[in-house]
């Protein structure tokens, strides 16, 4: 959570998730003693707490739109502090909130204001990354009649704007992508008409996927975005339609059970529960993971790379618990299906980080943990074990031109375009799992990334799905390149 800005007597806290890169704000008049939360997420208590420690009392909660990356702390966050609700009444029926009038939800479009004690805040309808979309501009009416800042969600970003294909791409709303672009054009069009004092308080940064440009900067303001956001400098609207949906990255497959799971209304989530962290020996430990692989309850193992490389259990799939963790087991992890986590050490703090990772992105059927001492009672059982092979770009090269490997580049599609080993199929990590009859058997499977890290996730599904001759090149395309062995460009 970061520090409080203070624009007497406007408060205004920022909250990071930073494994999703995604930001709420507390926006509060400390005169009247009431706020708002922008676009909270499920982890209600830091909400709580920071009103408390600014003396003020959440009366309103709302959010930009239908979120598809994190789970929705709206609702919940509504219920549990007594707030009145306001949601995007924008949009066709199909992004329409339909829990909301059971919630007694105040319906929201474009023109509309309210007030939270002398804070103003005035309903924009901005739609091209969704229909619904909204921004919302902050008057601080005890000081100023014009507005301080506009929350934009994931409209304009610093240095990029949200992206219009999720529809299409994720909710699987065929042909939506263009008119989306367009629509988003249209919006910049009127937000172009702000003056360049007004601050911009986007809802990502660097590292989510709901862009492919975001700058790691928290904050900026309309001026300057208007100077240095690619987006502001194309005039013509099928041009920007075109540039904005060229290379945009895979968007992850939870996106569209995020989308489902935010227009129902979320329920709270219990970040104070910790699931049972079953025993080793010869006993309950090795018969639960006995049990889990039998009945193909997906097993994730959250060890480092290299620690999964060295010896894993066989069946078991590799997601580091590092700052991508969300993402890849969004991509990975199923959500109709109970899950085990294999930590190192089951230490305490580990488990509750993995489980609030997972319960952020909707995954909230973790039934177990084990701790990384279950691997060698699983071998002295007798149970199979495995590793990854690693291999130096030399040594790939070699095998390359002998044609006893295989390269399977498992990165997004633009970072093949721009450049790729010669004869390396694209299949993005994610779709690894419905692409297992494209990949050769004949031969040693090499699966590469950017720096090593993906297809290191890469080559545990390829062996959970049973192909047992793959190996991982240490150090990815970057390694490649730096020994000066050649790439192709699309």
């Amino acid at each position: 959570m970061g520090p409080s800005l203070r624009f007497r007597p406007v408060i205004v806290r920022r909250f990071l998730d930073p494994k999703l890169a995604q930001t709420s704000y507390l926006l509060a008049c400390g005169r009247a003693g009431v706020g708002v939360v922008v676009d909270p997420n499920r982890d209600l208590d830091q909400y709580v707490q920071a009103a408390e420690s600014e003396g003020v009392r959440i009366s309103h909660v709302t959010e930009t739109h239908i979120h598809a990356d994190f789970v929705s702390g709206s609702r919940a966050l509504a219920q549990l502090t007594g707030a009145t609700l306001l949601l995007s009444d924008e949009g066709d029926a199909n992004w329409k909130y339909p829990f909301a009038r059971e919630a007694g939800a105040t319906l929201l479009t474009d023109g509309d204001q309210f007030m939270v004690g002398n804070v103003r805040l005035e309903v924009m309808h901005t739609p091209g990354h969704t229909p619904e979309h909204l921004s919302f501009l902050v008057t601080d009416t005890a000081a100023a009649d014009e507005p301080i800042g506009i929350v934009t969600g994931d409209f304009v970003f610093v240095g990029d704007v949200g992206r219009p294909d999720l529809l299409e791409r994720a909710a699987r709303m065929a042909g939506t992508m263009e008119g989306a672009a367009r629509a988003l054009f249209r919006s910049l069009q009127r937000f172009k008409q702000f003056p360049d004092w007004l601050q911009i308080w986007p809802g990502h940064g660097a590292g989510s996927a709901c862009g492919k440009g975001l700058s790691a900067v928290p904050h900026s303001t309309v001026g300057y975005e208007k100077r240095f956001n690619w987006a502001f400098a194309i005039d013509d609207e099928a041009t920007f339609a075109r540039t904005v949906l060229e290379g945009q990255p895979e968007p992850p497959r939870y996106f569209a059970e995020m989308k489902r799971v935010n227009k129902e209304g979320a329920p709270a989530f219990d970040f104070g529960r910790r699931p049972p962290v079953v025993g080793v020996g010869v006993g309950v430990g090795v018969e639960a993971l006995k049990r889990a692989l039998a009945d193909g309850t997906p097993v994730v193992d959250t060890r480092e790379a290299a620690a999964f490389a060295a010896q894993h259990v066989t069946g078991t799939i590799n997601i580091p618990l590092n700052k991508s963790f969300n993402t890849w087991a969004g991509w990975l992890v199923p959500y109709d299906r109970n899950l085990l986590l294999l930590v190192a050490g089951a230490d305490g703090a580990t488990i509750d980080e993995a489980v609030r990772d997972l319960a952020m992105i909707g995954l909230d059927r973790v039934t177990g943990v084990l701790g990384d001492d279950v691997i060698s009672a699983w071998a002295k059982a007798g149970g199979a074990t495995g590793t990854v092979r690693q291999l130096s770009a030399a040594q790939v090269a070699a095998g390359v031109a002998t044609g006893e490997f295989a390269v399977v580049d498992v990165r997004g599609a633009s970072e093949w375009d721009e450049a790729h080993i010669a004869g390396a199929p694209n299949i993005p990590v994610g779709l690894l799992g419905d692409r297992i009859a494209d990949l050769p058997r004949a031969k040693t499977l090499v699966v590469q990334c950017q720096r090593g890290g993906r297809s290191s996730i890469a080559a545990s599904v390829l062996l959970a799905h049973g192909i047992s001759n793959v190996a991982n090149l240490t150090g990815g395309i970057t390694a490649w390149t730096a020994a000066g062995l050649p790439v192709e460009r699309s």
